[in-house]
C-alpha cells in the first residue's frame, strides 16, 4: 500500500514540475497526445548550454519525452560532420565528396529543400579535394533562409562565427543562451543552444536542425595531413537533421537514404565509404533547387500518399559509428 502512494506522489511531482505539451501536428500518430516531461529534466530549455533538456517528440511511436543534450550528435541518424561524414536515415556511415565553393541538394522533398555549400582545399599531390559543409539553404513554402559559417584567420570561440539571412535580407539573432527569433509567419524558429556559434533552427512540422560551427583544429590537421593554410582555419558546420513525415520520394545525398527502399551504394566493412552523385545532386546556388534529382514544389503541397511516419530518431546507433565505419541502427 505504501508504494502504491509513493508511486502516485511521484507521478503528481512529475506531472507538477514537468512540462506537458500537446502534440498539434496531424500527421504524427500521437496527434492531440499530451506529452509530460520527465522528472530528470522537466524543462525543454536550460540557462545551463551543457545540461540535458526535455525533448518531445510527437513522432515517436511510445509518444513521449526524452533527456537530451541540444548540441549535433554526430553519431546519430541525420548527422553530418568532418569531411563530411553522413550518417543516413538507414543508420549507415558514409563519405559524399563534393567540391569546394560548390553547392549540393543535401534534402530535396516535395515541401522541403535543403543545399549545401563546400569548402576545401586540395593539396598537391591529392586526386580530390578535402571539404567541409560552409553554409546550408533551406527553401520551404514560398520562404527562404540560410545559415553559414563566416571566415576566420584563426579560431576564437569568444566570437560568433554566425551569419544568417531570411527572404533575400540578412537575419539578426542576438548572442546569448536561449535567445530566439521567429519568422513573422511563424513557420520558421531560430534558437541560440549557447551564447555563440551553435543553433536549433525549427521548420514546424517538417524539420529540427541542430548546428554547431568549428574549426579545423591543428591536431586534425596533423592527423590528416590536410595542410590548412596559416590565414584560414576552415571554420565549418556540424549538423544534425530530424525530419518529420518526409514524403517517399525524398532526394538528396542525405535525403535519398530515407526512401522506405533505399538501397546504400556506400562499401560496408571499409574504413570510409564513398558515395558519388555529385551530378545529380549539384545546384547552381545555395537557394536554388534546379538540380537534376531535385522534387521541391515552392507550392508546398505534400502528398499524404507518400508521407512517412517513420521515427528515425528513435533508431539505436550506439556502436563504432567514431571509427568511421558503415553501422546498421535498428529500432
Amino acid at each position: 500500500m505504501g508504494l502504491i502512494i509513493l508511486f502516485v506522489l511521484v507521478s503528481v511531482v512529475v506531472r507538477i514540475h514537468g512540462a506537458s505539451l500537446l502534440c498539434t501536428n496531424a500527421r504524427s500518430r500521437c496527434f492531440r497526445k499530451v506529452i509530460t516531461c520527465p522528472a530528470q529534466c522537466p524543462s525543454t530549455s536550460s540557462k545551463d548550454p551543457t545540461a540535458k533538456v526535455c525533448y518531445v517528440d510527437c513522432n515517436s511511436p511510445l509518444c513521449q519525452a526524452v533527456c537530451k543534450n541540444r548540441k549535433p550528435n554526430c553519431n546519430s541518424p541525420g548527422a553530418a560532420c568532418l569531411d563530411p561524414r553522413f550518417i543516413g536515415g538507414d543508420g549507415v556511415v558514409f563519405y559524399f565528396h563534393g567540391k569546394s565553393n560548390e553547392h549540393y541538394s543535401l534534402v530535396s522533398d516535395l515541401n522541403l529543400q535543403i543545399n549545401s555549400r563546400f569548402i576545401g582545399l586540395r593539396p598537391a599531390g591529392r586526386t580530390r579535394d578535402y571539404t567541409w559543409i560552409q553554409a546550408l539553404g533551406f527553401l520551404f513554402d514560398s520562404q527562404t533562409f540560410s545559415l553559414e559559417a563566416t571566415r576566420a584567420a584563426t579560431w576564437d570561440d569568444k566570437i560568433d562565427h554566425l551569419q544568417f539571412t531570411y527572404n533575400g535580407k540578412e537575419l539578426i539573432v542576438p548572442e546569448g543562451h536561449l535567445s530566439s527569433w521567429k519568422s513573422p509567419e511563424s513557420s520558421l524558429r531560430i534558437e541560440r543552444t549557447s551564447s555563440k556559434n551553435s543553433v536549433l533552427v525549427t521548420i514546424p512540422e517538417v524539420a529540427e536542425i541542430s548546428v554547431n560551427i568549428v574549426p579545423v583544429t591543428k591536431e586534425d590537421d596533423r592527423i590528416h595531413n590536410y595542410q590548412i593554410p596559416s590565414n584560414d582555419c576552415f571554420a565549418h558546420l556540424e549538423v544534425q537533421f530530424r525530419f518529420y513525415g518526409l514524403s517517399s520520394k525524398v532526394e538528396g545525398v542525405l535525403g535519398r537514404t530515407y526512401q522506405p527502399d533505399f538501397q546504400n551504394p556506400a562499401k560496408p566493412g571499409v574504413a570510409m565509404p564513398v558515395v558519388g552523385g555529385e551530378d545529380k545532386y549539384r545546384t547552381l546556388s545555395l537557394l536554388s533547387a534546379d538540380c537534376t534529382s531535385c522534387i521541391f514544389s515552392p507550392a508546398g503541397v505534400l502528398d499524404q500518399e507518400n508521407s512517412l511516419l517513420v521515427d528515425y530518431g528513435s533508431l539505436d546507433c550506439t556502436g563504432s559509428a567514431s571509427s568511421g565505419n558503415g553501422i546498421v541502427c535498428r529500432k
